[in-house]
């Protein structure tokens, strides 16, 4: 992590609370809890799906001022089964972070969350409106084709061929049309050998886009981290997120109207291009967008960092009502 965006971020001690929660159809939920126990609430969601909460996530919020609540979402992270795809859609998600509050006696909470966690935050927050006291929101994904086309199949490859290559040939000539289905049926085989080298390829292409494009040589996450994120993941798309429309997210923005709200996007993000938080502030232009010039994906791109500090920092004087 660059050292001036470390330096903008909150130092977080350990948890208060470290926790399970029993959710439905025999998932557990591990969460935590961070911060000041009678702090303005707020919840994390991180990206993904199937990535699982980062250590660092807490730090984004002022510790004293904030009760931040920290959770691995459906078969990953610390959260059992693992990588399991069972009763794993985006609408049990939503039901355990509703559960997840009513278990904490939260009234209301602001919801944070990057990338996937963008996704699964709008969705809560256009479900349960009610329930958010304002949204910072970073990396934009609205769940549409195109934009699982972009990254998955032809768009991004243009700017990074060479970490491309790897993810695309590893799929034969044959598949390659659908390349998100080709992985889906890897990543679902019963041969735990061939999860885990489709795992390896899809970690290894969406690693190459998070930040600036840099491609590393490290040898990567362990099989068990692959294997979940990209099964997640997969699962996810290859299902269109479980929504009945395309536009699901924008046909139910309206519904956002009284939440405060702040979308930090990176220009030079290739995994979750402009365009998509584009849409989004044209359809709710009441929410703040604020652009990073210099940042991509990350949420520790150092321009993303000072964003979404800055966006906790507002929002801090806020309270549930």
């Amino acid at each position: 992590m660059d050292s001036n965006a470390h330096s903008a971020l909150f130092s977080v001690s350990e948890p208060f609370d470290d926790s399970r929660l029993a959710a439905s159809d025999g998932h557990e939920i591990a969460y935590r809890q961070y911060g000041n126990p009678n702090g303005q609430p707020a919840i994390i969601l991180h990206g993904g799906p199937g990535a699982g909460a980062g250590p660092n996530s807490p730090r984004f919020f002022d510790p004293v001022a904030y009760r931040i609540v920290v959770f691995d979402q459906r078969g990953c992270g610390r959260s059992t089964p693992h990588s399991t795809l069972a009763s794993n859609t985006t609408w049990h998600l939503v039901d355990d972070i509703e559960r997840l509050r009513r278990h904490l006696a939260i009234e209301q909470w602001l919801v944070f969350g990057g990338s996937w966690g963008s996704t699964l935050g709008l969705i809560y927050a256009e479900t349960h409106p009610q329930r958010v006291t304002a949204l910072i929101l970073r990396g934009i994904f609205l769940l549409r084709r195109h934009e699982i086309a972009w990254f998955y199949q032809s768009g991004a490859s243009a700017l990074l061929p060479e970490a491309f290559e790897q993810y695309y040939e590893f799929i034969p000539p044959a598949e390659r049309d659908d390349l998100v289905g080709a992985y889906y049926r890897r990543l679902t085989d019963s041969d735990y050998s061939v999860r885990v080298a489709a795992a390896r390829r899809w970690t290894a292409w969406e690693a190459a886009a998070t930040s600036l494009g840099q491609i590393t040589n490290s040898d990567g996450p362990s099989d068990n981290f692959a294997v979940a994120f990209a099964r997640i993941e997969c699962h996810y798309f290859a299902n269109a997120g479980f929504l009945e429309s395309d536009d699901w997210i924008l046909e139910r923005v309206g519904r956002l109207r009284d939440i405060p709200a702040t979308i930090v996007q990176g220009r030079l993000d290739l995994i979750t291009p402009m365009r998509n938080a584009w849409a989004l502030h044209r359809a709710w232009p009441a929410a703040e967008l604020v652009v990073t010039p210099d940042a991509g994906h990350s949420a520790f791109d150092p321009s993303n960092v000072r964003a979404l500090v800055h966006a906790t920092e507002r929002f801090k004087r806020q309270r549930a009502h």
